[in-house]
């Protein structure tokens, strides 16, 4: 059973102080990699202007979803193993993998400097993917903190230098990391805090997550990771057409029903909610799927949450929604007792 209590407890919010405190890092953690690569940036000069990218790692989608509106040559989320029979000389791959890398990724960097391929590699200094990937054609980026969203801010810096990317502020997604950090703190009550709301709404439901931009869709698909990690209780972010039938399919409330007809249940089912993360996409399909799905969840009496970003710039606004979902799933971990 879901405790709200505990959110404002004191020493249960002592028990989870070190992801907290994790989470709250994140802006820092921004500024660190930026800063570390910017050292490495220099032999990004010597890079050719490639013929298509192709991308490998952990957020290789990530980095898709941001460069592909503007990437000015074809652009892959390649997820291995190895590479795409077509990557040579011609072509650049990007390997972002903060944590340290697998057999996967360590393959697919020793192919492209074996092919001669432009490579980049995002990883840590003592880790076996940073050895292997050493060659006359390779950018090293040392990661210092194993954050993959601080990893991929400072790797798409280095390709917006390249001129395969939009423009990048490191400082701008910081700042943001920074701002949640303060409005989601375990020291802020639930009255006035986002996160801990969130995880009010979520407590006796199942999460049906949705984003409909591609970088919101990205962060749903992330917060839905936590929720599951940390709650134990399955949670869905899909498409809006794949999300319909999860609420299209259950029974109409009974308006009249006793709400205490099933309390003798010793565990009585749960219903889904729907949280819409909105990072101000004005595209009309993205807002005639918002409105299906809202229409769905008030007829088939879903309960709904809205977070919103929509101010800065796109990757800032995906670290918004992403940090904010991510704080939610640790208090909701809180509540269920699940922090030990």
């Amino acid at each position: 059973m879901f405790d709200d209590g505990l959110l404002d407890n004191e020493l249960a919010l002592s028990v989870a102080d070190e992801s907290l405190r994790r989470m709250a890092e994140s802006g820092a953690r921004v500024r660190l990699e930026v800063e570390a690569a910017a050292q490495a940036g220099d032999r990004l000069d010597e890079l050719e202007s490639p013929r298509a990218v192709a991308a490998v790692g952990t957020d290789a989608r990530l980095l898709r979803a941001v460069l592909e509106p503007w990437c000015p040559v074809p652009f892959v989320a390649w997820p291995g193993p190895g590479l795409p029979g077509w990557a040579g000389a011609l072509d650049l791959v990007v390997v972002l993998v903060p944590g340290g890398g697998d057999p996967g990724t360590v393959s697919a960097s020793s192919e492209a400097v074996r092919r001669g391929c432009g490579l980049i590699v995002a990883c840590p200094p003592d880790s076996m993917l940073f050895e292997h990937a050493q060659g006359r054609h390779t950018v090293l980026f040392p990661t210092h903190t194993g954050d993959s969203l601080a990893a991929a801010v400072a790797v798409l810096l280095g390709l917006q230098r390249l001129g395969l990317g939009p423009e990048v502020n490191p400082e701008s997604v910081a700042t943001v990391l920074d701002e949640v950090a303060i409005a989601c703190s375990p020291s802020r009550d639930i009255s006035q805090n986002p996160a801990k709301e969130l995880a009010l709404v979520l407590a006796d439901t199942l999460p049906l997550v949705w984003g409909g931009s591609v970088l919101a869709a990205r962060a749903g698909r992330r917060v839905a990771e936590a929720l599951r990690r940390l709650s134990g209780r399955p949670a869905l972010a899909a498409d809006a057409d794949h999300l319909l039938p999860v609420m299209t399919d259950l029974p109409v409330p009974d308006l009249f029903a006793d709400p205490f007809a099933d309390s003798g249940a010793a565990d009585p089912p749960m219903r889904p909610s729907l949280l819409v993360l909105d990072d101000g996409a004005g595209d009309p399909v993205v807002r005639e799927q918002h409105g299906r799905l809202m229409a769905a969840a008030d007829e088939h009496g879903v309960r709904s949450h809205t977070l919103s970003a929509d101010e800065g710039p796109e990757v800032a606004r995906y670290a918004s929604l992403l940090s904010t979902g991510s704080y939610a799933a640790e208090y909701l971990a809180i509540g269920l007792g699940r922090v030990s």
